[in-house]
């Protein structure tokens, strides 16, 4: 069933619904009308009871006279027997004969109050048949009728039931096809233009039926799809676009550095010099290849930390450790403001990186002292790099953290413009952010968890 095509899958399901819808308001007119013609026919039998009830109390008609004018008892269809407490009849219509209708139990019962009797034939009609008895003056007054009527009826309309019910499942079948049909034209054009879109051709999507329903919404929900993955492949291209062009500066200085040494150094002084440059340069490519590499991986959401205690003092007295040499020879000041017994739950060398990415770029860009605080701020530790330098333009600030973005867009700066998004994306990793205002830039972490007191 599943291989069928979804057209054919709701017209069978719409054919099926419609059967049963079907089936039931045919079973439900057939014994509604079954019912009412019951009703009808003991109705006209009580009628018949209290008319020959009267005759026969009057005692000046017979039953068999009765017949005969066809007022009362109808030929054919009708009968009337009057039955004494001995279970002789005492008059009759034509054919019934001298034979009691009522068995001797239902006489009995019949004395002391009118009773209904379905019967399987009646002599002379042979025909099953409903009987009313009734007491009249200690007898027994039994009129009747055939149940031909009932029974023609009901056939005659089990037969229109046959016969209308198949063609009318056939034509909303058939409707049901066609409207499964132009329900899914809709589809079928988004599947044909989505076959057609690629990423060689950014900015197509698919088309929608305008109908605001639930194809439509699907539409725009494929379309919004489609925008993001667009979005998503151009950053991809971006970021492979500038990696490379990242990597072919560092690459082209390694090898002219490297030819030199091979070919032109004349002397070990000029030797050691290009090997030293080249050296530099290759501490270059690596750095940029672990920036790289830690930027993928966080995309990836797979940027792997482990997790421990970490003392925010100890933390940043780390890293003044590392950067002490390089601020002293710059003749800058290197300061630590944290609080003792201020923690916080994290990778302890990401946060180290993040962290001395901070202080190269103050060291590099900034002026004065350059300043290492941690504070907590409702729940959180922010872990700031300030320095008296000028900072960062505000305009500048929303694109800060993006990759490959720098104040000197034309590359003179040495930089790769992978630092601050190499913070970024450790804050994130550790369920925090990062931030800058001015030459104040901070990464904020959540706060040591601490177990409940026992």
């Amino acid at each position: 069933m599943r291989r069928l095509p979804i057209r054919l899958r709701v017209a069978a399901a719409f054919a099926a619904a419609m059967t049963l819808v079907l089936a039931g308001t045919g079973l439900f007119v057939y014994a509604r009308l079954a019912d009412d013609l019951s009703r009808a026919l003991d109705q006209d039998l009580r009628l018949r009871a209290q008319d020959l009830s009267a005759l026969v109390r009057d005692g000046r008609t017979s039953l068999r006279g009765e017949a005969g004018s066809g007022r009362l008892v109808e030929r054919g269809e009708s009968f009337a027997q009057l039955v004494g407490p001995d279970g002789r009849v005492a008059d009759a219509t034509p054919p019934l004969g001298g034979r009691s209708l009522l068995t001797p139990r239902e006489l009995r019962s019949a004395l002391h109050g009118s009773r209904f009797v379905d019967v399987p034939s009646v002599p002379g009609l042979d025909e099953p048949a409903r009987l009313l008895a009734v007491p009249v003056d200690g007898r027994v007054l039994v009129v009747g009728a055939t149940r031909e009527n009932r029974a023609e009826a009901l056939r005659n309309l089990r037969t229109e039931l046959l016969v209308a019910g198949p063609l009318a499942l056939l034509v909303a079948t058939g409707l049901g096809y066609l409207l499964a049909g132009a329900g899914l034209r809709a589809v079928e054009t988004m599947r044909r233009r989505a076959a057609e879109i690629s990423a060689d051709r950014p900015g197509e999507r698919l088309p929608l039926p305008g109908t605001r329903d639930e194809l439509d919404r699907l539409g725009e929900t494929l379309n919004d799809m489609l925008a993001r993955l667009e979005a998503a492949i151009e950053r991809e291209r971006d970021f492979v676009a500038e990696a490379g062009h990242e990597l072919r500066t560092p690459l082209a200085l390694l090898r002219a550095e490297l030819d030199f040494a091979l070919h032109h150094a004349e002397s070990e002084d000029e030797l050691r010099a290009a090997l030293r440059e080249a050296s530099a340069e290759t501490d270059r490519l690596v750095q940029l290849a672990g920036d790289l590499l830690l930027i993928a991986s966080s995309d990836r959401g797979k940027l792997r930390l482990r997790q421990e205690h970490v003392s925010a003092r100890e933390l940043l007295e780390s890293v003044d450790n590392r950067f002490a040499w390089r601020a002293q020879e710059a003749g800058r000041a290197l300061e630590v403001d944290a609080p003792v017994g201020l923690g916080l739950t994290g990778d302890r060398l990401r946060l180290e990186q993040a962290l001395g990415n901070l202080v190269e770029n103050a060291l590099r860009h900034g002026a004065g002292a350059v300043r290492l605080q941690a504070r907590s701020v409702d729940g959180r530790v922010e872990l700031h790099v300030r320095d008296e330098g000028a900072g960062l333009p505000p305009e500048f600030v929303p694109r800060a953290f993006q990759r490959f973005s720098r104040l000197d867009e034309s590359r003179t700066s040495g930089g790769a413009g992978l630092g601050l998004a190499v913070v970024d994306a450790i804050a994130d990793a550790h369920g925090g952010s990062a931030g800058a205002a001015g030459a104040d830039v901070w990464i904020s972490v959540p706060a040591e968890r601490r177990a409940p007191a026992p």
